[in-house]
């Protein structure tokens, strides 16, 4: 049965002003919501309450059904490249709190379960936003595992071991956005103690697990929530959660556990403390976590594996995508929306991507693009509508030439030549 749910792994901090924040895709976003905010987000009914965020993908999280917590571990099985001693606890994601803070659970984890736990926080920098979440070790020279949501939209990102307190900048190895899976790379790290991940293969239902983390996104003493599994191979749907995109996922681990926001990309250990799965999403019912699902390790490391060894298959990305910086919404037919190709329509009839603003000093405005004109093609690609715009621009990486047509608002054509800037994670 699939359920519908919220992430629940990243905590937005603070956000001020809003043009640009649609561009927080790298790509080209959905003209969403725009009303500007200053402070933590309060929870609406156990939901971060992300709809009073700049939103690229049109509304914002409404009341309802739960959140996401953090998605588990890899499937390392103690070999090289992902084995290792620990097990690290972490979450990742701390989209809006569901108004339990960590450590809300009444639990302390163990000190195997903070091994090669990591926090992680980030700069939405095209949002003036930050947000927080969790992630594990993955290797001792300093590659991270953690769920997508926790850095999508990030233009700086930075790591904290929480057994040590050293902090990191890093930087995007690759995605998988499909899959909720990033893997980052920390500066000049090395002798990193990595998660003890376990295998997926063999958990059953009834089984003791515990959901460890940065519950509420505040730092500090991990939270740990303890439980059982109650289903496998479940399907849910995400909401979406300020510059992350509602998801569907398939396969995932449903506990009782009480995963808080925050908790994503942290890890779900079995009775022997390995890491099991990655902490993802929570199902939420009048403020109270009702289940928590994870991606099981075995899943995450395959991807992990994946995207390390630069395979840029099945929905895996790797390094930065291309930006061309501006916030766009489809010309095809008038009308408003909440999904990433909100409608809507050009003064001139033409079907395409139309500009509802552009990025201060991005390629876009470079080229003299503004708002009200509409993208009509890149390169050879002919643009019919804002997610059009996004496919066409994916096939290209930071640095690429490329030329884009327009149409003013007055009818008059026009076409440029923009070298592609790297863009925020995806």
């Amino acid at each position: 049965m699939e359920q519908a749910v919220q992430h629940r792994g990243r905590k937005p901090l603070m956000a001020a002003g809003a043009l640009g924040v649609a561009a927080a895709l790298g790509l080209a976003a959905a003209f969403g919501g725009t009303t500007a905010v200053a402070g933590t987000p309060t929870a609406v009914q156990g939901l971060a309450a992300t709809a009073s965020l700049p939103n690229p993908y049109g509304g914002g999280s409404s009341s309802g059904s739960g959140g996401y917590g953090g998605y588990g571990g890899y499937g390392g099985y103690g070999v090289d490249p992902f084995g290792g001693s620990g097990g690290s606890t972490g979450n990742g994601y701390t989209g809006g709190s569901s108004g339990n803070s960590a450590g809300s659970s009444g639990q302390a984890p163990t000190a195997n379960q903070q091994v090669g736990l990591v926090y992680i926080d980030t700069v939405l920098g095209y949002q003036d936003a930050a947000a927080a979440g969790t992630g594990l070790v993955l290797t001792s020279n300093g590659q991270i595992l953690t769920n997508n949501h926790v850095i999508e939209g990030s233009t700086s990102i930075t790591v904290t071991i929480v057994t040590t307190g050293q902090t990191y900048q890093a930087s995007v190895v690759g995605t998988d956005v499909q899959d909720d899976i990033a893997v980052l790379q920390l500066g000049d790290a090395s002798g990193l103690t990595t998660a003890n991940f376990g295998t997926s293969a063999d958990l059953q239902v009834g089984e003791s697990v515990v959901g460890v983390g940065n519950a509420g996104g505040d730092g500090g003493t991990p939270s740990a929530a303890a439980g059982v599994v109650s289903a496998l191979n479940q399907t849910i749907t995400t909401q979406a959660e300020g510059s992350a995109a509602g998801e569907t996922l398939t396969g995932l681990i449903e506990t009782t556990a009480d995963i808080q926001s925050g908790d994503s990309g942290g890890p779900l250990f079995d009775a022997n403390d390995e890491v099991v799965g990655i902490d993802t999403a929570a199902e939420v019912v009048a403020g109270q976590s009702e289940n928590g699902y994870a991606i099981p390790i075995d899943t995450a490391l395959g991807i992990a594996k994946q995207i390390i060894t630069g395979d840029e298959s099945d929905g895996v990305r790797i390094g930065y995508p291309a930006f061309l910086g501006v916030q766009v919404q489809s010309a095809a037919t008038a009308g408003t929306g909440t999904g990433r190709s909100r409608s809507g329509s050009s003064s001139t009839g033409t079907a395409g991507a139309l500009i509802g603003g552009v990025v201060s000093g991005s390629p876009a405005e470079q080229a003299g693009l503004t708002a009200g004109d509409t993208v009509t093609g890149i390169d050879d690609s002919t643009v019919t509508s804002a997610d059009g715009l996004s496919t066409a621009l994916a096939a290209h990486d930071p640095g690429d030439r490329v030329s884009v047509t327009w149409v003013d608002s007055s009818g008059a054509k026009h076409s440029a030549t923009v070298t592609l800037a790297q863009g925020p994670a995806a």
